[in-house]
């Protein structure tokens, strides 16, 4: 039987219309940007930001990068400082990311941020990347279009040859330009080397090499974000004092999917968790999850947060 394959569309006015209304209807989409191909879901749904993960394959959950069309774009969603002002100025649209504290009320999927206080910000300058900003309205959340662990894809046929059938539409618009992800920084550290380099990065402030290659690097998710509380996983009853969290057949006092979707679970975990760690019982339970597809990355998440 032959394997299905996603559509690739050319870039131009019907191509970006049909990506944007995918993306309206929740749903991604691959598109290029100046430094690679990326997976895109609307950041505020978090259901459609888990098909990211879910399409990506065996993914942990770190945060994502969100383009937005503007600096105005980028400041609904994020608090700026001088230094951050100063960066913007001269490198967007541009292959720089900016790590920033979120602001109150931005309406950002928790699993965008996986948890944090922060949010990682570029404002892109690829004509696709523009153009669908454009016409689905949205602040698009876009990490590499390939599965975990692949080369990054900067030609339309590496998106398909990588995620198959996984990602339904990509935007095809030639080879990236920088062929390689972004610059990010955080306040005055480089915590991912990229297009935008430290020497141009100096001639506007005074920044550092950080010693992570990501926004928070695999490994790390656990120290920034765990509940205040205890957390007992493989539930499927609570104890007196526990908050349960359930999925599937076991009933909690929450749930992550009631139908036993990972995709879904993968989209309710971080709020799930805020909400239990905000409740008046003194532990956490959370019923168990499948460790297959993206309940890997959802079972890899709780066991870091477990950890204290």
């Amino acid at each position: 039987m032959r394997a299905q394959l996603p559509e690739i569309r050319r870039y131009g006015t019907a191509a970006v219309e049909a990506a944007a209304a995918a993306i309206r209807a929740g749903g991604i989409v691959a598109v290029p940007t100046e430094t690679v191909y990326g997976l895109a879901a609307d950041a505020r749904d978090s259901r459609a930001v888990a098909r990211i993960y879910a399409a990506k394959g065996r993914p942990s959950f770190n945060p994502l990068i969100v383009h937005v069309l503007d600096l105005a774009a980028a400041e609904a969603l994020a608090i700026f400082d001088d230094d951050a002002r100063a960066l913007s100025a001269r490198f967007w649209p541009g292959p720089l990311t900016l790590v920033l504290p979120l602001r109150a009320g931005a309406g950002v999927a928790s699993l965008v941020t996986a948890g944090l206080d922060t949010i990682a910000l570029r404002v892109p300058a690829h004509r696709a990347m523009r153009a669908l900003l454009a016409a689905s309205g949205a602040p698009l959340a876009a990490p590499s279009a390939n599965a975990s662990n692949a080369i990054s894809p900067t030609r339309a046929e590496h998106v398909a040859a990588s995620l198959g059938a996984a990602v339904p539409l990509i935007l095809d618009d030639g080879a990236t330009e920088a062929g390689v992800e972004s610059t990010i920084v955080a306040g005055r550290t480089i915590l991912r080397p990229g297009p935008v380099t430290a020497e141009m990065l100096r001639d506007v402030l005074p920044v550092a090499p950080g010693t992570t290659a990501h926004v928070s690097a695999p490994g790390q998710l656990a120290s920034h974000y765990a509940p205040r509380k205890p957390l007992r996983l493989e539930a499927v009853t609570a104890e007196p004092d526990e908050w349960l969290i359930g999925y599937g057949a076991v009933a909690g006092d929450d749930t992550l999917s009631a139908a036993g979707d990972p995709v879904e679970a993968a989209a309710r975990l971080f709020d799930s968790l805020h909400r239990a760690d905000a409740s008046d019982r003194a532990r956490i339970a959370v019923a168990p999850v499948p460790e297959a597809g993206v309940g890997v990355a959802i079972n890899d998440r709780l066991r870091r947060a477990a950890r204290r």
